[in-house]
């Protein structure tokens, strides 16, 4: 996104829960790159041992709000319930209203992200509650562009 170009406009939906296998951890916001990667690694490899396929992108959910670390889960959205194995367990995203939003940038604008739309759900009269998201729509790349980086926030919300 150029600095002419607005951000997109956030809009409440409400989303159904979705089952999940991921990897979960509370981890320094240093070492959160290299936690990824081997969350990553290891779903796809029970993926591949399970023979089959995400029933969506990789996304990361936030217990809380992170503060020095994440407390989080990394994975993908699967059409079954999987058994745990190893550092895979299932697990959900949750089903409600959500104040949701698309970033597209570097992943280093998040958190500037984020703060826009806690903004805008305020200014709607709206509170948060805990447990947001991020669904990770295209692969970052190590020569990619990360300007091209799309990703969908979720924010669970409440009335106040």
């Amino acid at each position: 996104m150029t600095d002419a170009q607005q951000p997109p406009t956030p809009e409440l939906i409400t989303v159904d829960g979705t089952p999940t296998m991921v990897v979960r951890g509370v981890v320094p916001m240093s070492e959160l790159p290299s936690f990824f990667d081997r969350s990553f690694s290891a779903l796809g490899e029970e993926l591949g041992r399970l023979g089959t396929e995400p029933a969506g992108p990789p996304f990361s959910y936030n217990v809380r709000l992170p503060t020095d670390t994440s407390d989080l889960e990394v994975g993908f959205p699967v059409r079954e319930p999987v058994e745990p194995t190893g550092d895979v367990v299932p697990s959900s995203l949750p089903g409600g209203r959500v104040a949701t939003v698309l970033y597209q940038g570097g992943y280093d604008g998040l958190v500037q992200a984020w703060t826009r739309l806690h903004e805008w759900v305020a200014q709607q009269g709206l509170g948060v509650t805990s447990g947001s998201w991020e669904v990770y729509l295209n692969e970052p790349t190590p020569d990619g562009d990360p300007d091209a980086n799309r990703t969908q926030l979720y924010q669970p919300v409440t009335d106040v």
